[in-house]
């Protein structure tokens, strides 16, 4: 695909309609592949997304006024089609109906004390954010997630989703949607450590 750099912040619907979805393929394919990838953690998900959101968009084209540029456009696009596929995945198969094994039952004893210390990476979190080998270390860890654990997470921490729309959409209440996050966020640290700030630094 190979998205090249064309952005015209100042263009209008109007303008926007002279282009068509096979030329936004071409310029932002790459760029929206690689978001819904991230999030979603299955290649042909992904590429699904970014079609249902090209043709989605080309239908909505008159709307689009020129506030932003097309690329953020889009992807605002492609995040509400990633919420709304995460939410049909969940009501299709009753995920909410019972809470998955805790992954996490290995981080503490029968008194609920941590079995080893918990130190603080040294890594600068900006930095890492950047660091396109931590990233693809992370979206391992978080495909390794127990499912109910990786469509909560991916909708809090991935799409920025807020708690009321959380809930709707799995079905579960604020304090069940803090004990994911919790479980997750652990399991995905334990992941990490071994993965990334360990002595390997590869999946």
């Amino acid at each position: 695909m190979g998205e090249r750099k064309l952005e015209n912040h100042g263009e209008t619907g109007e303008q926007t309609g002279n282009r068509n979805a096979e030329e936004w393929l071409t310029l932002y394919g790459d760029y929206l592949y690689r978001y819904a990838l991230f999030r979603l953690s299955n290649e042909e998900t992904a590429r699904d997304m970014v079609q249902e959101t090209l043709i989605a968009a080309w239908k909505a084209k008159k709307n689009f006024r020129g506030d932003s540029s097309i690329r953020t456009w889009l992807v605002g696009i492609l995040k509400h089609k990633i919420t709304d596929y995460i939410r049909k995945q969940i009501r299709d198969r009753n995920l909410a109906s019972r809470l998955e094994l805790d992954p996490t039952s290995d981080f503490f004893d029968a008194n609920g004390q941590w079995r080893q210390p918990v130190h603080g990476w040294a890594d600068d979190p900006e930095r890492l954010s950047s660091n396109q080998e931590f990233l693809r270390a992370l979206n391992a860890c978080v495909a390794k997630l127990p499912e109910q654990h990786r469509h909560v997470f991916t909708l809090r921490e991935l799409n920025g989703e807020d708690t009321d729309t959380i809930c709707k959409a799995c079905d579960i209440t604020p304090t069940n949607l803090h004990v994911i996050m919790h479980r997750a966020r652990l399991t995905l640290r334990k992941c990490l450590e071994k993965t990334w700030f360990g002595d390997s630094k590869a999946i």
